[in-house]
């Protein structure tokens, strides 16, 4: 029987990492070699957002709420990837196995719990409930219409701010000649 030393069980993970980090030089120069050479345009850098334009520049700070929960999440994912070890040993671990993972998880849920109460998982101002519209019956629907523009239900006219309503002018009967500035105006 060939003996083996404790070194060899490591060569399989030494293997590993030497792949590991040429796939990442590879990567690398490949991507720098068949790289356009080409500079890209102010068009092309440009943010896209669905067709619009934008019209303000970013903020230039970034919240961090999302980075919070990833490493919530990454947390309790370790914590289950040390449970599966152990929970293979359990039986010649015995009370010491058991001990040790209750201190392991009270750790783990103290922190979670740390996190929560310094608002980790808010994401923004607490939300207020508000009154629920009214039913809409024929009776309210036309009271509301019978209160004309500016009234109940009115919507602000776009053609101005603080106008309430429409101002469009009544068209003029047939056969009335038009103003091309509209009604009452000089031409």
């Amino acid at each position: 029987m060939v003996k083996r030393r404790p070194v060899d069980d490591y060569l399989p993970i030494l293997v590993l990492l030497i792949l590991g980090f040429l796939f990442a030089a590879v990567s690398f120069v490949a991507s720098s070699l068949l790289a356009p050479r080409k500079r890209p345009t102010a068009a092309k850098t440009a943010p896209y957002e669905c067709g619009i334009v934008p019209t303000i520049e970013p903020p230039t700070r970034f919240p961090v709420r999302f980075y919070l929960i990833a490493m919530i999440f990454i947390i309790f994912d370790i914590e289950i990837v040390f449970l599966y070890p152990w929970a293979v040993v359990f039986h010649q671990l015995q009370s010491f196995g058991l001990v040790e993972v209750l201190v392991f998880a009270v750790v783990v849920f103290a922190s979670f719990l740390f996190l929560i109460s310094n608002g980790a998982l808010t994401w923004g101002p607490a939300k207020k409930l508000e009154r629920a519209m009214p039913s809409r019956t024929s009776s309210s629907t036309i009271a509301r219409i019978a209160a004309g523009p500016g009234g109940p239900g009115s919507r602000p006219d776009p053609s101005g701010p603080g106008r309430i309503g429409t101002t469009d002018p009544v068209p003029p009967a047939t056969g009335d000649p038009v103003s091309p500035a509209g009604p009452g105006r000089a031409a």
